[in-house]
């Protein structure tokens, strides 16, 4: 992943007049923009130069021109807009890079003697985790439809990663994070 993809951020929601809870007047309101990080699904709320040049769903660079200041924050920092739009913005994510993805169920490894990575997978159990790492000991997982096609009771293996990823953004005590906040390697 080059450099260019690491400061790569998708925009959830643009609030041209500030947020409603500033109790400033509007004209000293700053223009935002909420967004996630394509690599390490990190999110941060940006003053935006000119709110009308950028929409939900635009990608933009960290250190882009329309940025003028950026702040890291919390899934609870989130408006209602982007909030909503989160869901729809990481299984975009996890759909177009499914090599990716897809790499973590061949590479997940142990986390304790008792824990496995895939176990922290909702609705992954001992069973269905030993299934996964059996099909994938004969043969690397090639995409989500190999997923599904060879581990019987795994049907929806990219939703059970935004399930996870969702997870990671919305609990701040997680123990374990697999995704948020960790920068694939290249």
């Amino acid at each position: 992943m080059s450099e260019d993809e690491r400061d790569e951020t998708v925009v959830l929601d643009v609030l041209a007049h500030g947020r409603s809870e500033d109790g400033r007047p509007q004209h000293r309101k700053e223009p935002l923009v909420f967004a996630m990080g394509v690599a390490d699904f990190e999110l941060y709320e940006c003053v935006v130069a000119d709110p009308s040049a950028v929409s939900i769903g635009d990608r933009l660079a960290l250190d882009a021109d329309v940025l003028e200041n950026v702040t890291r924050i919390d899934y609870d920092d989130l408006p209602g807009g982007a909030a909503s739009e989160l869901e729809y913005a990481v299984a975009d994510l996890v759909s177009e890079d499914e090599a990716r993805f897809v790499d973590f169920y061949n590479e997940a490894q142990p986390i304790t003697l008792r824990l496995h990575q895939l176990n922290l997978l909702p609705g992954i159990g001992k069973k269905l985790r030993n299934t996964i790492l059996d099909k994938r000991d004969r043969r690397p997982f090639e995409s989500f439809e190999d997923l599904k096609s060879r581990v019987n009771g795994l049907h929806n293996p990219e939703e059970i990663l935004v399930d996870r990823i969702i997870e990671e953004l919305r609990e701040d005590d997680l123990k374990y994070r697999t995704f948020v906040g960790r920068e694939p390697e290249d």
